[in-house]
């Protein structure tokens, strides 16, 4: 089972990166194969319908939607920006969700994937706001988003020098998380064989 994970969040240190991380760690311990995308190497402008009619979709989301068809999986970090995902991560589905041809099946990209969503945030919240916008958007695109979240508040004083999180708890349910998601794969792996 192949998982995508990504972070909506290109900054230095993101806190929502590191929580990725953990999450991605859990993952492979089950045994998934994780692939890990920086979405700063990846350049889309903004969602545009004349710069598609005119320019096409751009190499970086054809690439990208490449990589999204070829894994069963998602897992995604978002940060919270006012109470909603991260600009950065819409526009990144929203060109992923383009066709390409005139064949293509609607939301082609996104068909039988099963997401895991997580949140980091400075404040206290954790990004849950932001992630109950996500699920919408996600499940809108046609991805089965599992019931489990883990949000992350106070964030800038979570982490320990090792990217471990100090609160075991915490560790564990965002270690769990990515473990549920390639076990959930697996069985739906065997439901369609």
């Amino acid at each position: 089972m192949k998982i995508l994970a990504l972070s909506g969040s290109t900054r230095a240190e993101s806190f929502n990166r590191r929580l990725l991380d953990i999450a991605v760690a859990g993952a492979r311990q089950a045994g998934a194969d994780v692939t890990v995308v920086d979405l700063s190497e990846y350049e889309m402008p903004l969602y545009n319908q004349d710069f598609e009619y005119s320019e096409g979709v751009p190499e970086a989301a054809a690439e990208l939607k490449k990589l999204m068809v070829e894994h069963n999986g998602l897992l995604i970090a978002s940060p919270e920006y006012n109470g909603f995902p991260s600009p950065l991560l819409k526009n990144t589905f929203d060109w992923l969700s383009r066709k390409q041809t005139d064949h293509e099946p609607p939301m082609f990209a996104f068909q039988n994937k099963i997401a895991a969503v997580v949140a980091a945030s400075p404040g206290a919240g954790g990004g849950t706001r932001g992630l109950t916008i996500l699920r919408i958007y996600l499940q809108n695109l046609c991805i089965m988003v599992l019931p489990g979240q883990v949000t992350l508040g106070q964030a800038g004083q979570a982490f320990r020098e090792d990217g471990r999180l100090h609160n075991d708890q915490i560790q564990k349910a965002t270690e769990s998380l990515g473990a549920d998601l390639f076990e959930i794969l697996q069985k739906q792996s065997d439901r369609l064989d």
